[in-house]
């Protein structure tokens, strides 16, 4: 049954291959790219987070590996120097005997002594002339082993130059996806809070029955106040006699009444 949906599948992209040609495969590529990024976008982010740490770490060996060549490279260039070191050295002392001859040989005498050996002037010229040859390729070796160091030298300042961006980039890469964990944590504790979602209309209900309880308990306080304000007690002193005059005085001002000020205007 798997079979045959499968030829029937394959039928019917042959069809519109052959139908519609180049449309069918733009159509195709588009819906497989769509494909793509629904599959990508269905993988929980905690999970590709994970993954990114996983490569992060996966790039430990070759870190390693790195370190070991630079350190063998280095080991390697340290050892050349002090080959380069003993060839100038021997040079020194090459050229040193090679004067001496010459100086000797400037003298124009039959016969030199060395060491209590005593030899021609003949066999002193050929000690010379070999002496100098090897001088000379000593000196073409030592500067072939200058030129060797120069270009391991380079080699090995772009090997570590490359393993500091390599280590530098794993440090970026690293604090990345710490950031992206946090805005991770972040997102989802903004999901968690906005799952708590409240009815507007049990809001409502809700602040409609609180309202009308505060106007009841103030209606009852103010009840007991007038009931406690309104109390009947029983008068103590004797009614002060009202004055007229007075009741009227307070009641305008005090002062002369304004008939007598009437008068006096006259």
């Amino acid at each position: 049954m798997v079979r045959k949906a499968m030829f029937i599948s394959a039928g019917v992209v042959l069809v519109l291959l052959v139908l519609f040609g180049t449309s069918a495969r733009s159509y195709l590529r588009t819906s497989g790219g769509y494909v793509r990024q629904a599959m990508k976008d269905s993988v929980p982010i905690e999970f590709q987070i994970d993954r990114a740490r996983d490569m992060i770490r996966d790039l430990a060996p070759e870190v390693r590996k790195n370190l070991h060549a630079i350190a063998r490279e280095e080991v390697e260039v340290k050892r050349l120097e002090e080959r380069i070191d003993r060839a100038k050295e021997r040079l020194e002392w090459q050229k040193a005997q090679i004067m001496r001859l010459r100086d000797d040989l400037a003298q124009g005498k039959d016969t030199y002594t060395y060491a209590g050996r005593t030899y021609g002037a003949e066999q002193v010229k050929a000690d010379l002339a070999n002496r100098f040859d090897r001088y000379k390729t000593g000196e073409a070796t030592l500067a072939s082993l200058e030129q060797i160091h120069a270009a391991r030298q380079r080699s090995l300042q772009a090997g570590r130059q490359r393993l500091e961006g390599m280590l530098a980039a794993r440090r970026q890469l690293e604090v990345e996806v710490e950031n992206l964990e946090a805005r991770r944590q972040m997102t989802a504790a903004a999901e968690t809070t906005s799952q708590f979602h409240f009815d507007d209309s049990r809001l409502g209900r809700v602040k409609e029955l609180i309202s009308d309880l505060r106007t009841r308990l103030d209606v009852a306080d103010q009840i007991v106040q007038a009931e406690t304000d309104f109390h009947p007690e029983i008068p103590l002193d004797e009614p002060a006699t009202e004055d007229v005059i007075e009741q009227v005085s307070e009641y305008f001002g005090r002062g002369e009444p304004k008939g007598a000020e009437l008068t006096q205007s006259r």
